[in-house]
């Protein structure tokens, strides 16, 4: 059967009020953006659904890019028809016929939301139903588990119909809750906690800190490759913001005790991100910890280090167990890329004995014997900015850069 059209439905987006049509057309440009390889589309918006006609285009293709486009709850290839009970019976029997196999079961599931129409819900359940059980021999209802459930959906501007109801992504589209800076490790934790903030309408930037030599630039080429993964998916493009670290995280090794500095490390992490976020008018801080799963992350390390900033620090992984998180980055494709063995600049001067519950009043005492904020200043003004997209190739931008 060819479609004609992708019947896309909202779910999350349909318990909006006054605010739904600006999550609507966030979603629609999310959509748009995905499918920009897709040159003849079109893409049609109301308050209560979404179509992509197809226009002669592959529509697998096009449905395997849906799949992952937050903000969807479900959607299904449908071809469009007059308002008209024959011809509604026709390309009824059409449709089913093209996917049935011998011995399989169905049912009709009608939806009336055009009232004017001339049968109602279960006089078109019986009508489309019957016409189905004369034309195709062996054909057997089953109204709880069916093999193929064709869906009716009568509106005011015309009849849509479908067989296939795909699940997409949920949640709230890219860019509906405002912007965020991700601080992205290259472990199995950011790029999750990421994806989670995505999930929730998060526009996502990534900062993430680098100390050569200690740090190669194979590790640079992790990041890169975990924010090619995240645009792709966003649907889109992911900035990823490179800051070099290597003055401040020697100064830190010199200036603070050693079962310190992994405290100091941290708040100076922090304090950087929070100027990039401001320089890019974002509204929040996105990191992968997870309550006690390292000593930064205890809900005394937390306390500490957060003191060097008011900007509200959004921690999605908090209370989820490893395994979980670990499945999700499995499933999102990113945990084979965080488990190559390039260390980053967390990993390389890790004290020996880190205090897992240090006091804000000490490390700041610590940190006071030094003017770091030269070298914050520094960091910040030299920042680098990639744009990275799913196909984006770092040879050239690299040759660039270095």
């Amino acid at each position: 059967m060819n479609y004609d059209r992708i019947l896309i439905r909202y779910g999350e987006i349909s318990t909006k009020g006054r605010n739904r049509n600006k999550f609507v057309d966030k979603l629609r440009k999310s959509v748009r953006i995905a499918l920009s390889s897709f040159p003849n589309i079109k893409i049609e918006a109301s308050r209560d659904r979404m179509y992509v006609l197809l226009n002669g285009e592959n529509g697998i293709e096009i449905v395997n890019k849906l799949k992952n486009i937050f903000g969807i709850q479900s959607f299904s290839p449908a071809i469009k028809i007059e308002k008209d009970v024959e011809i509604l019976k026709k390309k009824s029997l059409e449709l089913v016929k093209s996917l049935y196999q011998p011995g399989q079961t169905f049912k009709v599931t009608a939806k009336r939301s055009d009232k004017t129409f001339e049968l109602n819900t279960d006089e078109t359940n019986h009508a489309v139903g019957g016409y189905l059980l004369q034309n195709i021999p062996d054909l057997k209802v089953d109204v709880r588990n069916p093999d193929i459930n064709l869906r009716v959906e009568i509106r005011k501007e015309a009849i849509y119909l479908s067989c296939e109801t795909i699940q997409g992504a949920g949640g709230l589209p890219v860019g509906s809750s405002g912007k965020a800076m991700l601080m992205l490790s290259g472990g199995i934790d950011s790029p999750v906690a990421a994806y989670q903030a995505m999930r929730r309408g998060v526009e996502v930037e990534a900062v993430h800190f680098f100390s050569p030599p200690f740090t190669s630039e194979r590790a640079k080429e992790k990041v890169i490759d975990l924010c090619k993964k995240l645009a792709e998916i966003s649907g889109g493009s992911m900035k990823l913001h490179i800051v070099h670290f290597t003055d401040i995280q020697q100064a830190i090794r010199e200036q603070v005790p050693e079962n310190y500095t992994m405290t100091s490390t941290r708040r100076m992490m922090l304090k950087i991100t929070d100027e990039i976020r401001a320089k890019q008018e974002g509204l929040a801080i996105i990191t992968g910890e997870n309550l006690g799963q390292v000593a930064s992350q205890t809900l005394e390390s937390m306390f500490a280090i957060n003191e060097v900033t008011n900007t509200p620090i959004l921690r999605p992984l908090i209370s989820m167990d490893k395994t979980d998180i670990i499945k999700i980055a499995s499933a999102i494709d990113t945990l084979d890329i965080s488990n190559r063995p390039y260390e980053d600049c967390c990993t390389i001067f890790v004290p020996a004995s880190p205090k897992t519950k240090p006091k804000r009043e000490k490390v700041s005492q610590y940190e006071s014997y030094f003017d770091f904020e030269p070298l914050i200043k520094e960091a910040v003004e030299e920042v680098e900015t990639l744009h990275i997209k799913p196909d984006w190739n770092s040879n050239s931008e690299f040759d660039e850069l270095f």
